[in-house]
């Protein structure tokens, strides 16, 4: 087996490297990173590379403001679901913000499901899971962290039908099947 000599550095060299990158990360910091990040262009090169163009505008979110009166009503349902052999859908409910939901749900087989959430705006396609499995039944409660189109995917990857009854209590409304 041949031993492998790597060289030693000396202090010097590793003076200069240290030297070098530091002049490189200032040159970087100046000519990009601040017209980019900030706005400042202390060389002007930043405006002749349009880097200043790059930067991000002020993000403002947008406030949808719901009347004081916006309360859902108090309800409770059942619904049966028909899930064929190899297909999936989904089943909604509008719930406002720190809104809970009670729910219960069997199925004759087990199905694939993904409990998730969409905010009320919803520009971008954003969306929250909040369980994913393969089950026959489950119960619990969500609490949704925001006013939206909460509920589940369900998804029956066996080659017969299956009937999922799902059963809700809470202050929602229903949106039903998507």
């Amino acid at each position: 087996m041949s031993k492998i000599d790597h060289p030693v550095q000396s202090i010097a060299s590793l003076l200069k490297a240290f030297v070098l990158a530091f002049i490189v990360a200032t040159i970087l910091l100046v000519t990009v990173v601040l017209p980019i990040e900030f706005g400042v262009d202390p060389t002007g090169l930043g405006t002749r590379l349009g880097l200043t163009n790059m930067l991000a505008a002020d993000f403002v979110p947008e406030i949808v403001n719901r009347p004081v009166d916006s309360v859902l009503p108090s309800r409770e349902d059942t619904v049966e679901i028909l899930l064929p052999a190899r297909d999936g859908l989904e089943y909604k409910f509008f719930l406002n913000q720190y809104a809970s939901l009670n729910y219960q749900w069997t199925s004759t087989g087990p199905v694939y499901f993904d409990l998730h959430g969409e905010p009320e705006v919803n520009a971008n396609g954003y969306f929250e899971s909040y369980a994913e499995a393969k089950l026959s039944e489950m119960r619990g409660t969500i609490t949704t962290p925001f006013a939206g189109s909460h509920g589940w995917y369900f998804r029956n990857d066996t080659e017969t039908d299956a009937t999922v009854t799902l059963k809700t209590k809470g202050n929602y409304s229903v949106i039903g099947l998507k």
